[in-house]
């Protein structure tokens, strides 16, 4: 599990719900100390991972622009985090 939560406000273009899904996902998972899911932790922490998703995409609609874009590339957007994950 990584432990640094990806800047999402600022990309260009604007971070997709897939993003910030998996970083709402990151979020939970830390928080709970539950590094991989089970039958007993998927169905809570996919639940807080949507509403923090929710919560998050509002929150990112309402903050203005920033002046600067994130130094780094969610990983997402990077070709062989997609590849090994199997979304191309």
């Amino acid at each position: 599990m990584c432990r640094n939560i990806t800047v999402l406000r600022g990309l260009e273009p604007a971070a997709t719900s897939e993003e910030i899904y998996a970083a709402a996902l990151q979020y939970v998972r830390k928080v709970t100390g539950v590094g991989s899911l089970s039958a007993t932790t998927r169905g809570p922490i996919e639940r807080a991972a949507a509403e923090v998703a929710k919560i998050t995409e509002a929150l990112l609609e309402e903050m203005p622009q920033r002046r600067v874009p994130p130094q780094t590339v969610p990983p997402l957007r990077r070709p062989e985090v997609r590849a090994r994950l199997g979304l191309d």
